[in-house]
């Protein structure tokens, strides 16, 4: 076997691992910004959904997102990842798209590892929306549409050589398929399911503080780490300018928005906020996937800040709205996502190679690009709350989709699942 083919399969494998890896911080983010009464719930949603992605993914998502088809979905080989490759857009055909890239000679099970991690990524963004509230098996039952149906959709048109790839559209690593997507979900899943009790009353906003934040840290740490893999990764190969390249736009843009989210919560809370200062690393993040390739390192330091301040604006938004969001994962997903997809048209090079070295121009992508971005973000923002608002009326007409009053107030640790996360310590009240 070729020593680039080996070395690749390797690269994309670690990467896959990295990426894997991201699901214990989003458990820890997630946990530790609830309520210890809940903690059990969370994890459990947390450890469960890859196992449901990875079963999603396999039986028909991989199918729709990257089997031969039309501009749509995909059609043939559409289950258990069937034919030899059934992946269009992996291969010479992307070598027009990111010249110094070619994913020629990766193995089939290579690029579906990869790809079934990014899947995974999506659903758990619904699980931080949806906390201290909804039903387990609900939760399950969504996501497995989620990872089936919804997300391989999505992907298909944009990574799989679908509609919105042949309008010129790019999101290197997921902005748009992975972040506004489980964002989106996640909007409808909060709207069907309402606030939590006690959340907002009488026109007044209570905080319900999260109960670790400790815990919460150490996961934002190990979902920084992990986008080592999710963007340099996504080259799907050991391309040494390029991976370089991204690692340090990536990194850039995660610092400064932890700075400018700090600061913005420090003149508008008094105080700056641990909450706010994670969350806008993880906003930063989210913001320059999609353009990490494409832009130069000034411009990524443009696009975190701008992200760092958005998030802490969108987190009191939300709340101003009533959207009950216990984690932040509607201002870090769905706001970032939508902002890093624009962020192409923005600030993309004159010309897209993959293995940008300079510092893009504002309007660097052109208007025809920026054009692309928004169709982008329009249609796929119509398509996946429209069909998640559809699954989550169905399912809370049919086995319901939140817990009952006394469960909600007493913890779902106990009435979901019959453990506490800290047994003995935890003092709760019915009333």
């Amino acid at each position: 076997m070729d020593m680039k083919v080996i070395i690749d399969t390797i690269w994309v494998l670690v990467t896959a691992k990295l990426v894997f890896f991201m699901n214990l911080g989003f458990a820890s983010v997630e946990s530790g910004f609830t309520r210890a009464k809940n903690c059990v719930n969370i994890m459990s949603k947390n450890f469960i959904v890859f196992a449901v992605s990875s079963l999603g993914f396999l039986v028909l998502g991989w199918g729709l997102m990257f089997g031969d088809g039309n501009s749509i979905i995909g059609t043939k080989g559409l289950f258990f990842v069937g034919g030899a490759d059934n992946s269009p857009a992996i291969g010479e055909a992307y070598k027009g798209v990111y010249s110094a890239i070619s994913w020629t000679g990766v193995p089939l099970w290579a690029k579906f590892f990869f790809q079934l991690v990014f899947c995974g990524t999506a659903a758990t963004i619904v699980s931080g929306a949806v906390a201290e509230r909804i039903k387990y098996i609900s939760f399950i039952i969504f996501s497995f549409v989620m990872t089936m149906l919804i997300y391989p959709i999505v992907g298909h048109w944009v990574w799989g050589g679908g509609w919105l790839a042949k309008t010129g559209m790019f999101d290197f690593a997921g902005s748009t398929v992975v972040h506004s997507v489980g964002g989106w979900a996640a909007l409808a899943g909060a709207l069907m399911l309402g606030p939590r009790i006690g959340k907002y009353v009488n026109g007044q906003i209570k905080a319900f503080p999260g109960h670790n934040l400790s815990l919460a840290t150490i996961g934002t740490f190990v979902l920084w780490f992990g986008w080592f893999g999710f963007n340099p990764g996504s080259t799907m190969t050991a391309e040494p300018n390029a991976i370089s390249h991204i690692a340090v736009t990536t990194n850039a843009a995660a610092a400064v928005a932890i700075m400018s989210a700090t600061v913005t919560s420090w003149l508008l809370l008094g105080k700056p906020d641990l909450g706010m200062t994670l969350n806008g690393c993880l906003a930063g993040l989210v913001a320059i996937t999609a353009p990490c390739a494409f832009v130069g390192v000034g411009s990524s330091l443009i696009i975190g800040f701008m992200a760092g301040v958005l998030v802490v604006m969108a987190v009191m938004m939300f709340d101003r709205l009533h959207i009950d969001d216990p984690v932040g994962a509607l201002s870090v997903h769905l706001v970032n996502g939508v902002f890093g997809t624009i962020c192409v048209g923005l600030f993309a090079q004159d010309k897209i190679t993959g293995t940008a070295t300079g510092d893009g121009l504002f309007f660097g992508g052109g208007l025809t690009l920026l054009k692309a971005q928004l169709t982008a973000v329009i249609s796929v923002g119509l398509f996946v709350f429209i069909v998640s608002i559809a699954v989550w009326s169905i399912l809370k007409s049919t086995i319901g989709i939140r817990v009952s009053r006394y469960e909600e107030l007493r913890g779902l640790d106990i009435g979901e699942h019959g453990n506490e996360a800290y047994a003995g310590f935890q003092i709760f009240t019915t009333d």
